[in-house]
């Protein structure tokens, strides 16, 4: 195979754009489900080309043929096929609901969580704290499919955990502290039925976890005293100091309850007249182990006698290969030394012949770092199991490596739940971070073996476990609202079968590493026989990386990683296409200064530099002088390429340019993209796809005219381009809203006319 010399596509030998024609839309509509919404219409668009024009027979058949292509497109990436194995079960999430849909009317765009998570007896009532809102919300998940919110109830002050008594009464632990020196807290119990408030009872300092015994008889609570992160260093110790509360659940009433408080002051080797209890669980003994996340150490009391039992240091650990550095680039090739666990959940696991004598930890870190793992542990102290840099290198495989902690936590396992369904145990861990929840298999309850990871909500706090239904639920504490991805719970079941989740990951590099990826941007099949691909990621990572991925696999599976070397680097990849040669084009999408320009990048299949395109000069220079500079960040995206007919040479490239570009400079009003008026957000109605002739090495264009911006959106425009079997082409044209939110992410046929010639019928379109 042989490339184009350097110097035959440069910049500054590409003659002035031209306009050949606009593109006219056309409606199907098709009724869909859309999740929590029920039924709704949505527009599937075409456009119609010149003599080109799809009767409305053809327009259907393209609806079939768009949407085909793209499941065509999911499955050569892995389908609904989540994993290699297709036998045995695994965890499917089923559903999920947005805390947001909970709230009253007047508190859609109010800052909504779902932190901790509890059920009744009988799994069919969820409850969760909500702290932001000083409440805690119902759940119906009689059908985990389509769970149904049912209210909230107010519990004045800040709810910090939740537990179920039987399915008659809610248990609440509310922070009601003025500031940290003066903490105080209560407990709320409400009744499951009538959701009002039957009782409180005063904590006498801040709570944070609550757990009820499994016979009824008591509840702990770990009152934290949580230290001020702001004064001084943030170290403890800032007394004053936390203990464990014991609730006795005597009597029919909870007036007839009683209090006993266990002091934890002594016990740690860091900060002993401070300790910060941060989670408490309680085994079939009815005894509790707790967590002082801050001292590094962990307790088990006695309930029946409030006596600690035991209490031992939660030592450190020491990693290899895992990313410390925050640097924009995934690396696993850092190691830090004797970094304190500092463990914040914990949950009992049944341990051999099913005594409760071990537990397992999400060791999160906060002092003194990240140590990035989970441990199991016996109540004398003996470290059973640590996970070591598994979550680490999990999270790098499965694109989900939350590059931004690298220095700090890392992928932070915060959450841990442990479920026996059937005659299996299960553990499972949350990443706060890395928002994902990692499923393991545990041998004899002491030996996890890695079985799937799920996709969790945005930063997963809360798990649990529903082994009577089979299934598990996690609950997100990111709310990016109001129109962005909002709090979430997810439900997840236990079914026969394949994996859902994931599409893709990836394999080992030549170091035995995970291959690192992320946020991909375009995707394009390599020819041949083989179900092959090339995929990009864009800019949010420091260096360019082109990605070969094996689509026989089930799930796709990410087998090379190149980067794109030479040329003036910093690109944005949002799209790339093969050549007819064998070369490969990128399209790299400028910002609104063109400090870094919008580029068709030309390579060679090792990644190297061939050449550079850049818009034409006079395009360049309306950008520049246009004062409007809104739009002119949303540049190149999809890019394909359209191969010269009847015995043509060369090729041309098509390219989605995202939104319309306005000009304020008279001069530049035929370069304009407002020609087709503008949308109630004063932005033009069109867009383009620029055409680049690789051979005349002219640019041109053809006007799109883009879907009605619905009403919460900020704008609407075109993401990827890819060519069909049938030698056209289909576009992904969308909003930019997510979840319940979005409304047009729509898939649009056009014929192979597009930049072949200039033959296209004008048309007058819509204002």
């Amino acid at each position: 195979m042989t490339s184009p010399s350097p110097a035959v596509f440069r910049a500054g030998r590409t003659p002035h754009t031209r306009q050949e024609g606009v593109l006219k839309r056309e409606l199907l509509l098709l009724q869909v489900i859309k999740p929590q919404h029920g039924p709704r219409t949505v527009g599937v668009s075409f456009y119609l080309i010149g003599d080109s024009a799809m009767t409305h027979k053809t327009v259907r058949a393209a609806v079939v043929l768009a949407l085909g292509l793209a499941a065509a497109t999911l499955s050569l990436a892995g389908g609904s096929h989540g994993n290699d194995d297709a036998r045995g079960r695994h965890f499917n999430r089923i559903g999920s609901i947005a805390n947001y849909l909970n709230n009253a009317p007047g508190q859609f765009a109010d800052s909504t969580v779902s932190e901790i998570l509890a059920a009744t007896k009988d799994g069919m009532i969820l409850v969760y704290t909500d702290s932001p809102l000083k409440q805690i919300g119902f759940v119906d998940i009689s059908d985990p499919t389509s769970p149904v919110p049912t209210g909230t109830v107010a519990v004045g002050g800040e709810p910090t955990s939740v537990d179920v008594l039987g399915n008659e009464l809610v248990l609440v632990a509310v922070n009601t502290s003025e500031d940290f020196v003066n903490p105080s807290g209560k407990l709320v119990v409400l009744d499951v039925a009538t959701r009002t408030v039957v009782h409180e009872i005063d904590l006498g300092g801040q709570p944070d976890s609550l757990k009820i015994s499994a016979d009824r008889r008591y509840a702990a609570i770990a009152i934290e005293n949580e230290r001020d992160e702001e004064l001084g260093n943030g170290a403890p110790p800032q007394l004053p100091a936390g203990y464990l509360t014991i609730i006795d659940l005597q009597g029919s009433s909870p007036v007839a309850w009683s209090r006993r408080d266990v002091a934890l002051t002594g016990l740690a080797g860091f900060a002993p007249e401070d300790p910060e209890p941060e989670f408490v669980d309680i085994n079939s003994r009815n005894e509790a182990v707790v967590t002082l996340q801050e001292n590094n150490h962990i307790a088990v009391v006695d309930l029946k006698s409030g006596r600690v039992l035991r209490h031992f240091p939660a030592g450190s650990v020491s990693l290899d290969n895992v990313d410390a550095v925050e640097d924009d680039r995934i690396s696993l090739t850092d190691s830090i030394a004797n970094v304190p666990r500092e463990p914040d959940a914990v949950v009992w696991l049944p341990g051999p012949f099913g005594k409760s004598g071990i537990f397992a930890t999400a060791n999160e870190g906060d002092l003194f770092g990240g140590s990035r793992g989970f441990s199991i542990f016996t109540t004398f102290g003996q470290t059973l199991f640590d996970s070591g840099n598994e979550l680490e290198r999990l999270a790098v495989r499965h694109g989900h490596y939350p590059e931004g902690r690298s220095e700090n936590k890392g992928t932070e396992p915060e959450s841990i739940e442990y479920g026996r369904f059937g005659n299996r145990d299960y553990l499972f861990v949350g990443s706060e971070r890395g928002s994902f929840v990692a499923v393991y298999d545990l041998k004899l309850g002491v030996y996890p073996q890695f079985k799937q990871l799920l996709p969790a909500p945005l930063g997963p706090e809360g798990l649990l476990a529903i082994p009577s239904r089979n299934l598990l639920l996690a609950s997100g504490e990111d709310d990016n609202g109001p129109l962005g991805v909002r709090s979430t719970i997810s439900i997840y079941r236990l079914e026969n079968g394949a994996a859902m989740y994931p599409q893709i990951r990836s394999a080992d590099d030549a170091s035995g590493q995970p291959i690192a990826w992320s946020a991909l941007s375009g995707m394009v099949a390599l020819p041949g026989g083989a179900p092959r691909m090339l995929a990009v990621w864009d800019s949010y990572y420091a260096e360019s990386r082109i990605f070969t991925i094996d689509a026989a696999r089930r799930p796709a599976v990410i087998t090379g990683s190149k980067p794109i070397s030479g040329g003036r680097g910093g690109y944005d990849p949002e799209g790339i296409a093969i050549a007819p040669d064998g070369t490969y084009w990128i399209a790299s999408e400028g910002n609104a200064t063109d400090s870094q320009p919008n580029l068709l990048v030309q390579t060679d299949v090792d990644g190297n530099v061939i050449a550079e395109i850049a818009l034409p000069a006079e395009v360049l220079a309306c950008r520049s002088a246009s004062t409007n500079r809104r739009t002119l960040g949303s540049g190149f995206e999809g890019l394909a390429v359209l191969p010269a007919g009847n015995g043509a040479t060369g090729y041309k490239l098509l390219v989605a340019q995202q939104r319309g570009w306005d000009y304020t400079t008279p001069g530049c009003e035929t370069l304009d993209d407002d020609a087709g008026g503008f949308n109630a957000a004063n932005e033009p109605n069109h867009s383009r796809i620029w055409v680049y002739d690789t051979a005349a090495r002219s640019w041109s264009h053809v006007a799109w005219e883009l879907a009605a911006k619905p009403a919460n959106a900020a704008w609407v425009g075109l993401s990827e381009i890819t060519a069909a079997p049938d030698g056209s082409f289909v576009i992904l044209e969308r909003d930019n809203l997510t979840g319940n939110f979005a409304e047009v992410k729509t898939l649009v046929k056009v014929s192979d006319s597009v930049g072949r010639r200039a033959r296209f019928q004008r048309r007058k379109v819509r204002p």
